[in-house]
């Protein structure tokens, strides 16, 4: 039989890039498709912070950060809490993959060209034991270039393939079905979609202009996750977290739809524990969008009083950088969609980043002057445009106003400006001396503890209604749809299984498709800085294991 490739990858973001990279160094010759133009290359990764999770990297060190494999290991294993039959290979994967960001992964990176942000990050703190969920220590290390950053070795490993003879680019080719002709499935058929000159992110044209049939040995899937298909998000969405919004906004473009996962389950592929998802509760409409209903996350510092649509605080210990899916549960248990932070300008101007490779131009145009002057800066540019031209933002000077423009912004005026005067002024009792039985309070002091968080990440404990630290800010914040934690379940050679456990013969799949590795690697919840990681993770694997498959 006559193949047109040894293997055919089907998405060409960041784990296609990676198993496309792989497969190169192995003398492959592979076909790489994705249904978007190729200024979209790379996918939902360019878009991304940049954030990857290392243990025990010298960026710790350096800022006296004690962690280690066995730490680590706790921490995601508390944070999966894998409880399903199916999550047999997704612990292998999360074993496998702890081991990775506390072995070669950073080295593997750097010898690439990739280079870290000295100032490390610290996501998703839990707040419950040592054994439950969340970073113990911080782990977050962003990419100096951010999403662009991570993107560009293995873009350039994939373009010296296509110099070198061995990778052919086929954008604007979507998918429609896989099928066998010789036992395993080596057909990927599907249809040629009209040019586009459309800017990345961008809604493209879906008319077809032909079809295609493609051969190859052996087929990986790195088509990604669900999050811009709010219908199949609803669909899925777990009755642990109470009923799906009646609203969302989105944090990756409509073309991240889900669809190459039904077609690889039609093909026998088993897909499990779709009910896991991730999606942020600090979303904010970005008021110069990229695609339709676009979301930015804001990466809170701990400081800002969260709310909920009445104006209560959110229990212990959901905090802003905690715990993310603990507080979208709450949120959907409150009967509305929305919540708010509470805050001044004295902690946006500390607290508050904006996740994205455009909304931090200093990181990601890797410009040492233009960071030195966001440290310095009151307010950053790109969070100060939110605050003047943000539909989610309140500026005021005084409380009555703030609560005014708090409830212009919702169908009902549910916010009562004496019952939150009380709520801030209790809070701001207790920060009058070190000794607290505020535990949000209690939460700042600890993150300032940290050097990383006093320089860069958390204000100074201060009354949030002394005019000096003013004006008062209020922010109405939107569920943000995002990632995908299940998906194809895949062994640790990134084979994809069937239902009944045997590997679908020829079929790989990596990234967020395979749940990140093996369906689930994250289980029910997520460390943050592993979403890229797993990405290049899995890809790597898949791409290394059908080198050898086809060699």
């Amino acid at each position: 039989m006559a193949y047109d490739a040894d293997v055919i990858v089907i998405g060409a973001g960041l784990a296609g890039l990676a198993a496309t990279a792989e497969l190169v160094d192995a003398g492959r010759k592979v076909i790489l498709l994705d249904q978007e133009p190729e200024q979209s290359i790379g996918g939902q990764a360019h878009w991304s912070f940049g954030g990857l999770f290392f243990v025990d990297s010298p960026e710790q060190r350096r800022l006296r950060i004690k962690d280690s494999h066995a730490l680590a290991l706790q921490d995601w294993m508390g944070t999966a809490a894998f409880d399903r039959p199916e999550d047999h290979w997704p612990r292998q994967w999360a074993e496998a993959y702890v081991d990775f960001a506390a072995g070669e992964k950073r080295s593997w990176l750097h010898r690439q060209g990739v280079r870290f942000f000295p100032v490390v990050g610290w996501a998703e703190r839990g707040g419950y034991d040592a054994n439950g969920h969340g970073n113990s220590v911080p782990r977050f290390h962003i990419t100096w270039g951010t999403g662009p950053g991570i993107v560009a070795p293995f873009e350039r490993r994939v373009r010296a393939g296509v110099a070198r003879g061995l990778v052919q680019l086929k954008f604007r080719h979507r998918v429609t079905g896989l099928s066998r002709s010789a036992g395993s499935v080596d057909t990927v058929t599907g249809e040629i979609l009209e040019p586009s000159g459309i800017e990345r992110g961008q809604a493209s044209s879906r008319t077809v202009a032909g079809a295609f049939e493609l051969k190859a040995q052996a087929v990986i899937v790195t088509s990604g996750g669900i999050g811009g298909n709010h219908d199949l998000v609803r669909a899925n969405w777990p009755e642990r977290l109470g009923n799906p919004p009646e609203r969302m906004i989105s944090g990756v473009p409509a073309h991240v739809d889900g669809k190459m996962l039904g077609i690889a389950e039609e093909t026998g592929a088993h897909l499990i524990n779709r009910d896991r998802m991730w999606h942020y509760t600090e979303g904010i409409q970005n008021w110069n969008p990229i695609w339709e209903n676009h979301g930015i996350r804001i990466l809170p510092g701990p400081s800002s009083l969260w709310l909920d649509a009445r104006g209560n605080r959110l229990p212990v210990p959901l905090f802003p950088g905690f715990d993310t899916l603990g507080t979208l549960e709450h949120i959907m248990k409150t009967g509305y969609d929305y919540t708010w932070f509470v805050l001044d300008q004295k902690i946006i101007g500390k607290e508050f980043a904006l996740s994205g490779s455009e909304q931090n131009p200093d990181l990601t145009g890797k410009s040492v002057k233009d960071v030195l002057g966001r440290a310095r800066a009151d307010v950053p540019g790109p969070v100060k445009a939110f605050m003047d031209k943000g539909v989610d933002f309140v500026v005021e000077k005084d409380l009555g106003a703030l609560v005014r423009g708090m409830n212009a912004l919702t169908k009902e005026p549910l916010i009562d400006e004496t019952e939150l005067r009380r709520v801030i002024v209790s809070r701001d009792r207790e920060i009058a001396n070190p000794f607290t039985k505020d535990l949000q309070v209690t939460a700042i002091h600890g993150a300032r503890r940290f050097l990383g968080d006093k320089l860069i990440r958390t204000a100074s404990p201060h009354r949030i209604l002394d005019p000096k630290a003013g004006p008062l800010i209020a922010v109405r914040l939107n569920i943000l749809t995002r990632k995908t934690l299940g998906g194809l379940e895949t062994d640790l050679s990134s084979r994809v299984l069937t239902e009944g456990g045997d590997p679908l013969e020829g079929v790989y799949a990596a990234g967020e498709a395979a749940g990140f590795g093996g369906g689930g690697v994250h289980g029910y919840r997520s460390l943050e800085g592993t979403f890229l990681g797993g990405c290049l993770f899995s890809g790597r694997t898949a791409g290394r294991a059908a080198a050898k498959a086809v060699g």
